[in-house]
């Protein structure tokens, strides 16, 4: 019952916030649970299994544990409006991971990384979300749910691979302009800080 209770939050959440004229300043209006809820949806959605850890407060350690094709991964949630999120959290993150076993790690934040953050996360198959990223995300997802049921899972479910650069999740985008204009291509989140590529 619990878990269904849980289940019915997290998408009461999420439309909430696709719903919402300005989804940025509706994930800055929620409680920190409530945002642990929310990116628990967004993962689920992903076809993710979720399993909240109860937590610990708002800087609490290690949030949701994921399973998917026999994999773990964690999840650490930060929901910081002005601070950016530094380099001893990432680091401790990682410890976590390595106690657990775990395939890889998301750390998710409203707000965003230091440099140092995120030199650290790269090569570590830790990935940083920022909030521009979750944002990105639940549009996607809410732009999904008018596509055609015949749309196959794999459109359907985001799966947005790490920068090479500096480890930020990429977004899929159209080039508007030169040769490749009308393809498909990841570009890296924190343009124009980081200018990285993957063509598709």
């Amino acid at each position: 019952i619990v878990s269904v209770v849980s289940r019915s939050r997290r998408k009461k959440l999420m439309t909430d916030v696709q719903a919402a004229t300005q989804p940025g300043k509706a994930i800055d209006g929620l409680s920190w649970r409530q945002f642990e809820q929310l990116v628990g949806e967004t993962f689920r959605r992903q076809g993710y299994r979720i399993t909240e850890t109860g937590g610990n407060g708002p800087d609490g350690g290690v949030d949701l544990i994921l399973r998917k094709d026999g994999e773990k991964h964690l999840v650490q949630c930060k929901h910081w409006r002005s601070l950016k999120v530094g380099v001893a959290v990432i680091r401790e993150f990682f410890g976590a991971m390595a106690v657990e076993g775990a395939a890889g790690g998301f750390v998710v934040t409203s707000g965003r990384f230091t440099q140092e953050a995120q030199n650290f996360a790269s090569g570590r198959n830790i990935q940083l979300i920022d909030g521009s990223v979750l944002k990105q995300w639940i549009v996607q997802y809410k732009s999904q749910q008018t596509a055609p049921v015949s749309e196959s899972a794999a459109t359907a479910q985001p799966q947005s691979p790490s920068c090479p650069r500096c480890n930020a999740v990429m977004i899929k985008r159209t080039a508007k302009r030169g040769p490749n204009a009308g393809n498909a291509f990841w570009g890296c989140s924190d343009y124009p800080r980081c200018r990285a590529i993957v063509n598709i």
